[in-house]
């Protein structure tokens, strides 16, 4: 895997990435009280909820989102674009990150900084990064999505293990500044699930108001808004699966992955995250 960086037995892609900030973000890195901090694994809808959180913020008003881009309104903690707006960024800040929790800066554990942590079903979550990465052209492809299925269940892909990444975090979701979203619920019930996270914030909204938050980060306002995405980007910086949304559909690994392939999926899944209580993970 000559087209990645390792750090801490975790690759990342070469391009955009410096193990110096990947140490210096974990060790020195200081995240605020005030903080927002937005954390998924890659290609589990963070995009979304990044416009989401914005739109929130103004209360409906699109003019930070279709002026600023995404990239710049919520910063990547372990980029080498990302982390230096950060540190050289006043007041409350919004940031993402698909760290795993043992490469996380170490100061948000005693922070107050809140968290928000989407999941989406991981079968989707492998066939939306197969075709990201297979279309991208900055790290070794996968020959099939067969080759990358394996991969995936290794934890050989970018920010390694999906089930490492997701059981580490879910550990953290009784702390009260810790809130724990699906991609499913986000599709099936948007007004929702925009209401959790303005309680979970503190933000009160006027029903008008949450209706443009609604109207704002609908999937055909993000494809229109080129704010919302990384074609801006210059290519020595695409990060993290954010570029190329695809469908943004749910259970679309039905008509990719195999019934065999499912049946692998699943007993791993069973072994990896039992413990856990079902309705974290509302897919089928």
């Amino acid at each position: 895997m000559s087209d990645y960086i390792w750090f801490e037995g975790i690759p990342f892609p070469a391009l955009g990435y410096e193990k110096k900030i990947l140490e210096e973000s974990r060790d020195k890195f200081v995240i605020r009280d005030e903080d927002t901090v937005i954390l998924s694994y890659p290609k589990s809808g963070t995009n979304w909820l990044i416009e989401t959180v914005c739109l929130i913020q103004t209360k409906g008003n699109p003019k930070w989102i279709q002026s600023v881009p995404i990239w710049e309104r919520s910063p990547w903690i372990e980029t080498q674009n990302g982390y230096p707006i950060l540190i050289n960024k006043e007041g409350p800040r919004l940031m993402s990150s698909h760290l795993p929790i043992h490469l996380f800066p170490k100061s948000f554990f005693s922070s107050k900084a809140k968290a928000i942590y989407v999941i989406r079903n991981p079968r989707d979550v492998l066939v939306s990064g197969y075709f990201f990465w297979y279309k991208s052209n900055f790290i070794k492809k996968p020959e099939s999505l067969t080759t990358y299925f394996e991969w995936f269940l290794k934890g050989n892909v970018i920010y390694g293990s999906w089930f490492e990444h997701t059981r580490d975090w879910l550990s953290l979701r009784e702390r009260d500044n810790f809130l724990v979203l699906s991609y499913e619920d986000m599709k099936k019930n948007t007004r929702g699930t925009v209401e959790k996270i303005c309680d979970y914030l503190g933000k009160k909204l006027e029903p008008d108001e949450l209706d443009l938050v609604l109207k704002y980060s609908s999937f055909q306002a993000m494809k229109e808004n080129k704010m919302s995405n990384f074609s801006l980007v210059p290519e020595d910086v695409i990060t993290n699966g954010l570029a190329l949304m695809r469908k943004g559909t749910t259970g679309d690994w039905k008509n990719h992955i195999t019934v065999t392939q499912a049946e692998a999926f699943d007993k791993i899944f069973q072994e990896k995250m039992t413990g856990f209580p079902p309705e974290l993970f509302p897919w089928k």
